[in-house]
């Protein structure tokens, strides 16, 4: 008996506004991309493509003869950000194929970089369409094949085009990849094919659902052969007037609408529903239509019976009899790519694939987790958080990726808890390691400045309060920092005294900061003896030999008036250092 073959799964992605929906606009002559807030992908979206159509939009496969078996394709348009191109099912990838969709002019952005990485990660083929050919300045359209229209282009323009194709095959090196435009290439199996495209001639487009085709027919084989067990990933929750649906890929066997599913949650417990309304995507539109029983691979939309909270990003499948074996199933599949540390940050994102994402890319900046979940920043996200106080400042963070923070949560938040958001995973990470690198320095600089401070003072002699027993006059901060104890000397190297109090509008403080004035007390001394007499105008505070070699050493940690203060410190010390 033949065995079924479903739809191969790809995903189209890459840089925001690098032409990613518009060339999907060409493979199904729609006008998504228009009707796009900002002209941007806001949600994910699928559309099949059956072979009917396929071979309209392609003559080259008539006119190749290839036999091709496969139905069609299951296509998965992605927002700019990464996340979705880690779309999981167990044991890898949710797409088969990739296409990634290179700007010519523009070549390998953050977020295509980032793209890389996780098809990388994912071990997920594909083949990049090098977008936007006709934005070469004097591209000149041909009606003729691709590689015959870029070989009689201009010499100018030819020259501009080489350049900037050679420019990128260096840059896909240096991630790992060797790479060639496609009529170059032999072997797909080791070099990946840049298809040169543009979405607004419609140049390259049969020739990148052809390089599809084949890449299919030749390497995808058994893997899409349909087991007897359905399995999908449900996408996320939908609301259409006053109904909620949930969008799914079934991405193996056949489903019926009399089948009970079972839906991992987080922890993997196995939610057990019945399906209420199943429909499935219609070919090269964004329209549903009712089903019985539908065969993967393919686009779903369902009601559901039981009301639990479905996260985006789920597993699921057709449930027959073991709910513990299930579990067991479930668990491993989630806990397989959400690995936590015993330190770390808080980490929080949109759906399964984009938190997997998220963890991949902290971890590749060397940033640990400590606790990893789907949904918004919440009240037990803050306590987490507070509890990284006590072991390691640099953790308390919380990270978020595509998601909002609660109300509840916005209430406790203090400010030595620092909360990140943002729905492009490379600005969250590029803010995050920023933050820490910040954060770093301030707690070395806490830590040096409790060992010893830099301080500058000026006497104010029209606010002497006390003579002596203890000297209590005013002075202002020049700079650094007064703290209680610290140890002064004067511009003529001589010991001073111990500051006992502070005040600061009549109450004592702890410590005073550049520009304050304020009054000080210090035993010990006679104010119009040891200041006034001799017209000392300017206090330092008292730093050993080694402090100063320390403050030295981490001057980046210093304000611009720290290092000022320390030179002249130096300057009246000279050579006599305790």
């Amino acid at each position: 008996m033949t065995k079924k073959i479903r739809q191969p799964i790809v995903t189209v992605c890459g840089h925001v506004d690098h032409g990613k929906t518009s060339i999907l606009d060409c493979l199904r002559d729609s006008c998504v991309q228009e009707s796009e807030a900002g002209g941007i992908t806001q949600k994910i979206s699928f559309t099949s493509y059956p072979m009917e159509q396929l071979k309209c939009a392609c003559p080259l496969i008539e006119k190749s003869r290839i036999n091709l078996n496969i139905p069609g394709f299951l296509l998965i348009d992605t927002p700019g950000h990464a996340a979705f191109t880690n779309l999981r099912k167990r044991g890898g990838s949710l797409a088969d194929l990739a296409v990634l969709v290179i700007d010519i002019n523009d070549g390998i952005k953050p977020q295509t970089a980032e793209v890389i990485k996780i098809l990388k990660h994912n071990k997920t083929p594909f083949l990049i369409a090098l977008n936007k050919i006709d934005n070469i300045s004097g591209w000149r359209k041909s009606d003729k094949g691709l590689k015959e229209s870029v070989e009689s282009q201009p010499q100018n323009v030819k020259q501009v085009f080489d350049e900037r194709y050679m420019t990128l095959i260096g840059a896909l090196n240096s991630h790992g990849f060797d790479a060639d435009l496609f009529y170059n290439i032999d072997d797909f199996t080791k070099k990946i094919a840049l298809v040169p495209t543009s979405a607004q001639t419609k140049e390259g487009i049969p020739e990148l659902i052809m390089m599809l085709c084949g890449i299919s027919q030749k390497y995808l084989g058994d893997k899409l052969e349909l087991s007897d067990k359905a399995k999908g990933v449900m996408l996320e929750i939908k609301k259409e007037k006053t109904t909620n649906y949930i969008e799914a890929i079934l991405y193996d066997g056949e489903l019926s609408k009399k089948d009970q599913i079972a839906v991992a949650s987080f922890e993997g417990e196995p939610t057990i529903t019945k399906i209420r309304i199943m429909e499935e995507i219609q070919p090269l539109c964004a329209r549903f239509s009712p089903k019985d029983k539908v065969q993967a691979s393919t686009g779903l939309r369902m009601q559901l019976v039981d009301k639990t909270d479905i996260l985006p990003g789920m597993p699921f499948e057709i449930f027959k009899d073991n709910k513990n074996e299930l579990k067991e199933k479930f668990q491993k599949e989630i806990s397989e790519n959400i690995q936590t540390s015993k330190q770390g940050i808080i980490a929080k994102a949109d759906s399964l694939g984009s938190l997997e994402a998220l963890l991949f890319l902290l971890k590749q900046e060397n940033i640990q987790i400590v606790k990893a979940g789907i949904g918004n920043i919440n009240k037990a996200d803050v306590i987490s958080a507070k509890a990284n106080l006590e072991i390691n400042e640099l953790d308390s963070v919380i990270v978020g990726f595509n998601v909002s923070i609660d109300e509840d949560a916005k209430e406790i938040t203090q400010k030595n808890i620092k909360i990140l958001t943002d729905d492009v995973i490379y600005k969250l990470i590029e803010n995050l390691t920023e933050f820490r690198k910040e954060k770093a320095k301030e707690i070395e600089r806490k830590r040096m400045m409790g060992l010893a401070t830099i301080c500058k003072l000026t006497v104010l002699p029209q606010y002497v309060f006390r003579n002596t027993k203890p000297a209590i006059f005013g002075v202002k901060v020049e700079g650094g920092k007064l703290v209680s104890n610290l140890k002064l000397i004067n511009d003529k190297r001589e010991k001073v005294g111990r500051v006992k109090n502070i005040q600061s509008e009549s109450k004592s403080v702890q410590e005073a900061t550049e520009g304050m004035e304020v009054a000080i007390s210090i035993p010990g001394i006679n104010f119009e003896r040891q200041i006034k007499n001799p017209e000392i105008e300017t206090l330092y505070s008292e730093i050993s030999k080694s402090q100063f070699k320390n403050f030295k050493k981490n001057k980046d940690l210093l304000s611009e008036k720290e290092k000022q203060i320390l030179m002249e410190i130096e300057r009246i010390k000279g050579d006599k250092w305790e």
